[in-house]
């Protein structure tokens, strides 16, 4: 590693486990300039970085995306941050419909403008050496049958997969609460309409896992662990869907990372509070001391499962 690519901030996280790197999301720090932000970050002691295409952070539509991806992938760099790309902004498509137009909508031309933004992003995502591409599938139209948005779904995901194929970059699918892919069921039934592309992989949130996932999160996260490309992590309760800080929610953790660690998953974890910008200094600090802490007890509890 050169002088000016070293890894600076080490912290007890990297020696509990090396197998995935502690991140936080960017999505949740929106009141920071993207280059305070990763400052921010490293100098907490993450090791990566899930950064969401915004119009506050490395907007996917403005000018010159390809010189201001190099300009991030040299900052990431020079933090030693590892990255993954997140794709779920609320706005950036449609400045009055939160996530619109998805690539579930009916009009052929505003499926396009999605698929087109993703496809940008996988050129982000291979530009910047990313771990994974993150995307969701989108609300289910008002009277659309479900086989009809399945297949629409299919259909939108093949340009992709084909862009994420040709650029070396897993594309990560999230199951979202309320979305036509809303868990892990959703994603081996997109999997097998698309005839289990290598490329097609999981996003897990393990909030999510909590909320709606019929068994219990260290199980689900076990089940998750042969597709898994990128893993988000914060608090939550049975049935509701909101992103709660550490401690607020109800799930046990230690169990959790031990069974992630177990998988033998390599990607981010990263923590994601995408409502609580206003507080996003304080959070990530607070994320990441309970995170070690976490890791601290997963592994004195289950020593053969959480390496050093």
């Amino acid at each position: 590693m050169t002088q000016e690519t070293r890894e600076p901030h080490v912290t007890q996280e990297t020696h509990v486990t090396h197998g995935f790197r502690l991140a936080y999301g960017t999505n949740g720090l929106t009141d920071l300039r993207l280059d305070d932000a990763l400052a921010l970050l490293a100098d907490l002691g993450y090791r990566g970085v899930a950064l969401t295409l915004d119009h506050m952070h490395l907007d996917p539509l403005a000018p010159d995306l390809a010189r201001r991806t190099a300009a991030v992938a040299a900052r990431l760099d020079q933090l030693g941050l590892a990255v993954a790309v997140e794709t779920g902004a609320r706005y950036v498509l449609d400045p009055r419909r939160k996530h619109g137009p998805s690539l579930l909508d009916p009009d052929p031309d505003a499926r396009a403008r999605r698929i087109g933004m993703l496809t940008d992003a996988v050129t982000v995502a291979a530009d910047l050496g990313a771990t994974a591409l993150h995307c969701f599938s989108g609300h289910r139209p008002e009277g659309t049958p479900d086989e009809t948005a399945w297949s629409r779904l299919a259909d939108s995901f093949t340009p992709l997969v084909n862009a994420a194929t040709a650029a070396g970059v897993p594309l990560a699918v999230e199951p979202e609460p309320g979305h036509l892919l809303a868990d892990l069921a959703g994603f081996h039934r997109l999997r097998r309409l698309l005839g289990s592309p290598d490329a097609l992989r999981l996003t897990l949130d393990i909030g999510h896992c909590r909320c709606l996932e019929p068994d219990p999160v260290p199980d689900c996260v076990t089940a998750a662990g042969p597709w898994l490309a990128h893993v988000q992590i914060e608090d939550m309760r049975r049935g509701v869907h909101e992103h709660l800080p550490f401690g607020a929610g109800e799930i046990d953790f230690p169990p959790v990372l031990a069974a992630l660690a177990a998988t033998g998953y390599t990607g981010l974890l990263s923590v994601e509070l995408p409502r609580h910008s206003h507080a996003g200094p304080q959070l990530a600090a607070e994320s990441h001391a309970f995170l070690t802490a976490a890791l601290a007890d997963a592994r004195a509890s289950r020593p053969s499962e959480v390496p050093r």
